[in-house]
């Protein structure tokens, strides 16, 4: 898990994004051949959640969070690529529905986890609740400030349950989130994706990169720590996570189960 590491939070000390380039190539050197890895990866990944499935005692969820156009769903496709839908749920989380208000801000987040073997993702996730709801006063500071530590009890009970988490932050520079959201506009294949409310989030980039620093300090865990990873080149963001994915899934030391009640030596089809 090396290559995990130069993308943790460290535990304990204050995070400034300023100091992360969402440029880095992250050791990677050559754009081809690290899009091929992370195919690569992206087969192997399938692979071992084949296993985890066959076990059925554990659970991975990855969460990945980032601002508008960081390239939440092009991650998904990139990594989980080749695994079928049997073993993996992507849930996006929108905005509340009335019922999900109606319960605690964690109610709807729980049911979505992942049962045991399965690889659960989630597209936006509980953070939302220390991140829009802070930025845009959704909740009082009083409440926000009880969530971190809400949200990191939730995670080490799931942990402790037999889910292991990943958690990745997508960051992305205001510049080149300048170019992808005119790319939207400019490109009818794509316009389906712009909403102008992304602009108003987008006035309020400081007070997000802000927000974002606090979660990351607060919530990154020895159980269930953060991962900042370069977002500004999509090759580069796609062959982090793939790579650490994959690394996490190894490291669970998946075993297909043994039959239960015969023996398949003594059994021969006719």
């Amino acid at each position: 898990m090396a290559f995990a590491k130069a993308f943790q939070v460290e535990l304990g000390k204050k995070v400034d994004l300023s100091k992360h380039d969402p440029r880095d190539i992250a050791g990677f050197k050559d754009k081809d051949k690290t899009k091929a890895e992370t195919e690569d990866d992206s087969i192997a990944i399938d692979a071992l959640q084949n296993i985890l499935y066959a076990e059925g005692k554990r659970s991975l969820l990855v969460v990945i969070q980032g601002i508008d156009s960081s390239g939440k769903d092009g991650t998904v496709r990139a990594v989980f690529n080749y695994c079928g839908p049997i073993g993996v749920v992507n849930t996006s989380f929108k905005g509340p529905s009335a019922e999900d208000l109606s319960h605690d801000y964690l109610w709807r987040v729980h049911k979505a986890c992942p049962q045991r073997g399965m690889i659960g993702i989630f597209n936006r996730s509980h953070y939302e609740d220390v991140l829009v709801a802070k930025v845009k006063k959704f909740a009082t500071s009083e409440a926000i400030e009880q969530r971190y530590g809400e949200i990191n009890d939730f995670e080490k009970m799931l942990v402790a349950n037999g889910t292991a988490i990943l958690k990745f932050m997508l960051n992305l520079s205001k510049d080149e989130q300048k170019v992808r959201l005119q790319d939207r506009v400019d490109d009818p294949t794509k316009r389906w994706k712009f909403n102008p409310a992304d602009l108003d989030d987008r006035a309020l980039w400081d007070d997000y990169m802000k927000a974002y620093e606090v979660a990351l300090e607060r919530c990154s865990t020895e159980h269930a720590p953060w991962h900042i990873v370069p977002a500004d080149r999509n090759w580069v963001r796609n062959g982090v996570i793939a790579k650490i994915v994959r690394e996490t899934l190894e490291k669970m030391d998946l075993k297909f189960p043994e039959p239960k009640g015969w023996d398949p030596k003594t059994v021969k089809i006719v």
